[in-house]
């Protein structure tokens, strides 16, 4: 019973108390009650209000952080978006630069009839001893047509197909140009070694060749035309014990990194051999 009594008195307490402070606001300003009620509330609302303003502010927070989320999405897709345009923009930049080096060679060679090709495929031994490009028998290719990048002799077709060729380069072991040292005219024959390198052999002793000379095809044996460039000596290999001089040349054109070359279609190779046997016949 006493129990029950407990709610009931509190109650009572509350509404005298409630009351009592109504009375006292209506005939005084001074209200103890309500003072003392504020200055045991205070510090409840005091919290009360900093938790409300502490939740606010990680709200905000929050919502702040989501906002610079999403920013920084808009920023990275906006910037890889950039980046794939300036390596579309290089790459043509680097097309449009090849192609007017291959147009400058042709307008220098008017005579020359030159057919444009695409590098499809390449030596699979990285040996680059010979290159795949896209045209064939129905663009006119032939076995032994030279092959030409703006820089100078790639090397000649070895094989053909309907619809591509493979191009044996003249830094492979078995290709070998008969040639002609630009400066001194000294002649002999460039053959490709081990390495991409080329080597310039059967120079006679009393003929000159320096570091830094230019070599040419010469026309010999009537394989290639005359005056396409081969390369540049940069050693001089010579043996008193030896009837010849030899010579490391570096290659005119760099076959690694060949994307587009010329083949010269005008030019019919001279079986000199041939026509010397019908000569003594």
């Amino acid at each position: 019973m006493k129990k029950q009594r407990g709610p009931a008195v509190a109650l009572i307490a509350v509404l005298a108390l409630v009351l009592a402070s109504l009375v006292l606001d209506s005939i005084q300003a001074s209200n103890p009650i309500r003072d003392a009620f504020s200055y045991v509330a205070a510090p409840v609302q005091y919290g009360v209000a900093a938790v409300e303003r502490a939740a606010s502010s990680l709200s905000e927070r929050v919502r702040s952080r989501n906002a610079l989320v999403e920013e920084n999405r808009a920023l990275r897709e906006e910037n890889d978006e950039l980046r794939k345009q300036i390596v579309l923009l290089h790459e043509a930049e680097i097309e449009n630069e090849s192609l007017r080096r291959l147009l400058e060679f042709k307008q220098a060679a008017p005579t020359q009839q030159l057919l444009a090709a695409e590098v499809i495929g390449r030596d699979p031994n990285n040996l680059l001893g010979y290159l795949v490009v896209d045209r064939g028998r129905n663009d006119g290719i032939e076995v032994n047509m030279p092959v030409l990048a703006a820089d100078g002799l790639v090397g000649r077709i070895s094989a053909v197909t309907d619809n591509s060729a493979t191009v044996l380069l003249i830094t492979d072991p078995s290709s070998s140009v008969s040639v002609l040292v630009q400066r001194s005219r000294a002649t002999g024959v460039v053959q490709g070694a081990q390495g991409h390198r080329l080597v310039l052999r059967y120079v006679t002793q009393d003929s000159s060749i320096e570091r830094g000379d230019i070599v040419i095809t010469s026309g010999l044996g009537g394989n290639l035309p005359t005056r396409l460039v081969i390369g540049q000596v940069v050693e001089v290999l010579q043996s008193e014990a030896s009837m010849f001089k030899e010579a490391v040349l570096v290659p005119a054109v760099s076959a690694a990194d060949l994307e587009r070359v010329l083949i010269l279609l005008n030019f019919t190779p001279v079986d000199v051999a041939a026509d010397m046997r019908a000569a003594q016949e």
